[in-house]
């Protein structure tokens, strides 16, 4: 697997120029509740931070800007599935991560390919309201399995004290977002995951 093991989630811009210095080198764009112009903006400046770092930068959901801009990653949910046009992702080689809950979507996420497949919420979240309950290191185990070798990324209420059990329970990459960007010293947090992810 080449992707580092190390996965934070981003709103803005901004938070590489803190992210990439400290050596983060996978992160992921996820941009909600802007104009279609701001968004397109802000992923192109991004991808510039990240090719200027050597990072490699996830465009959450945005996958026709994702093929306009040349990115290499698209990250999808599973209603996201429902509309991107897969085949063009594929044309213009752009990899694909897939969020999964359940084992119908597991299924989904292997049947188109996956590049990785994300589980979440490992543990209780404060991103967002879920209908899901947490999975728990059970599941994450069960879906070690079922992804043969398929990087597994584990999301959701991660922390640094839990990263050492998702990766026992057969994570290959634990992905953040609050632990990061609701920290009073978030260039520090990120010095501490890298402890437990290098």
């Amino acid at each position: 697997m080449t992707l580092s093991r190390f996965y934070p989630i981003f709103d803005h811009p901004d938070w590489l120029r803190l992210a990439l210095p400290a050596g983060v080198r996978l992160v992921q764009m996820r941009l909600k509740d802007l104009p279609a112009s701001q968004v397109r903006a802000f992923l192109g400046e991004s991808l510039d931070l990240c090719r200027a770092a050597g990072a490699t930068m996830v465009v959450n959901d945005h996958w026709q800007d994702a093929i306009d801009l040349g990115c290499d990653w698209v990250h999808l949910g599973q209603e996201d599935l429902d509309d991107a046009d897969l085949g063009a992702l594929r044309r213009h080689d752009i990899r694909l991560g897939v969020s999964t809950h359940d084992k119908a979507e597991l299924d989904r996420a292997r049947s188109v390919g996956a590049d990785y497949i994300a589980l979440g919420p490992v543990w209780p979240t404060i991103l967002k309201k879920m209908k899901w309950r947490e999975q728990g290191l059970e599941r994450l185990a069960q879906w070690r399995q079922l992804c043969g070798t398929t990087p597994l990324v584990a999301i959701g209420g991660l922390s640094v004290a839990r990263a050492p059990s998702a990766f026992a329970a057969g994570a290959d990459i634990v992905s953040v977002v609050t632990d990061i960007t609701l920290n009073p010293d978030p260039v520090r947090r990120i010095r501490e995951w890298q402890g437990v992810t290098e």
